[in-house]
C-alpha cells in the first residue's frame, strides 16, 4: 500500500515558524510532523510513502532517509511548488492498492489522526494543537521520553532541579536544563536543548530548541525561539535585545535521525527496571 504526503510550503498565518526549517520539519514536542506521520503510517501497515516537498526538500531527506527507520520505503520528490491534493492525485495516483486516492493523499498540516486540529492557520491554532497532542506524542515506537509525573513528560537526558516547580501539563525535551525555583507550566513546552535559568517562569508557552530563558524572564502565552518572542494570541512578534532574558544558545541545528546506539540507550533509559518491556521494545525496533 502506498501513501502520498504533501509537505506545506508558506503559510501566511505562521510566517515565523518556517524561518529556520520547513513547516513539516518544525520541532513539535521533540519530533517533526514528518516523523509523527511516518510512525503512524508504519504502524498502520503502509509500506511505501511518497513525500512531495517544495520548501527545502533536503531537510525532509535528512530526517527520513529512505524510510528504513520506520521499516518502510520513503521517497522525497522535489516539486516546483506546493501541490494541492487534487493536483497530486492527477500527477501520481488514481487508486493505490484498492484504496481510494483521496484517502491515500494527506497534506501535512495537522498531526496524524487529528484533522480537526489544524496547525498552520495561525499561531493560536498551532499552539493549541501541540498542547492537545502532548499525551499522544509518546507513539509506540518512540523512545527517550517518559511521563515522569501525571501530565509531565520529560526527556531521559533532561536535567531538572528538584527545586523547580513543574505544573501539568508540561513537556521537557531532551538535553533541557531547568534550574532551581523555575516555574514550568501549566501548558509549557520546552523543546530539545533549551536552557531555563533558576527563577524563570513559563506558562502556556512554547520554547524552541536551543533557546536560553533568563532568570528574570516571565513568559506567558508566547512562542520563544532564539531571541524572538511571538504572542500566539495576537500574532505580534518582537525581538528581545537583552540576551540575559532570551537568546539562542547556538545556531539552529537540522534535525537528524538518531543512530542505533543512541536509540538503544534511550530505549534502556525508558524501560530500565522492566527487562521484559525493554526486550519487547528492542524487538519492535529491530523489526521496524
Amino acid at each position: 500500500m502506498r501513501k502520498l504526503l504533501i509537505c506545506p510550503s508558506d503559510r501566511t498565518g505562521v510566517p515565523f515558524l518556517s524561518q529556520h526549517v520547513p513547516l513539516a520539519n518544525a520541532p513539535l514536542l521533540g519530533l517533526s510532523l514528518l516523523e509523527y506521520w511516518l510512525s503512524a503510517l508504519s504502524i498502520s501497515g503502509i509500506k511505501k510513502v511518497l513525500i512531495l516537498a517544495h520548501d527545502r526538500p533536503e531537510f525532509a531527506l535528512e530526517v527520513t532517509g529512505e524510510g528504513e527507520r520506520w521499516g518502510l520505503e520513503a521517497t522525497i520528490l522535489n516539486e516546483s511548488r506546493e501541490l494541492s491534493a487534487a493536483e497530486a492525485l492527477l500527477k501520481y495516483a488514481t487508486e493505490v492498492d484498492g484504496v481510494p486516492a483521496e484517502e491515500a493523499i494527506s497534506v501535512l498540516d495537522h498531526f496524524p489522526g487529528a484533522p480537526d486540529r489544524p496547525l498552520f492557520g495561525n499561531y493560536q491554532q498551532w499552539f493549541e494543537a501541540i498542547r492537545t497532542w502532548m499525551p499522544s506524542a509518546l507513539m509506540p515506537d518512540r523512545v527517550g521520553v517518559n511521563e515522569a509525573l501525571p501530565g509531565v513528560w520529560k526527556g531521559c537526558h533532561a536535567h531538572v532541579s528538584p527545586l523547580a516547580q513543574l505544573n501539568s501539563p508540561c513537556w521537557i525535551g531532551q538535553h533541557v536544563f531547568v534550574g532551581a525555583n523555575a516555574i514550568v507550566g501549566p501548558g509549557a513546552i520546552l523543546e530539545d536543548g533549551s536552557f531555563v535559568e533558576p527563577g524563570a517562569e513559563l506558562a502556556e508557552s512554547w520554547v524552541g530548541p536551543d533557546t536560553f530563558v533568563g532568570q528574570f524572564a516571565r513568559i506567558k502565552g508566547s512562542l520563544a525561539w532564539g531571541n524572538t518572542l511571538v504572542n500566539w494570541q495576537t500574532g505580534s512578534e518582537a525581538l528581545v535585545a537583552d540576551p540575559f532574558l532570551l537568546c539562542a544558545v547556538r545556531r539552529p541545528r537540522r534535525k537528524r535521525t538518531p543512530g542505533w546506539f543512541r536509540r538503544l540507550s534511550d530505549l534502556y533509559e525508558r524501560n530500565k527496571g522492566d527487562a521484559g518491556m525493554f526486550w519487547k521494545h528492542l524487538l519492535l525496533h529491530k523489526q521496524g
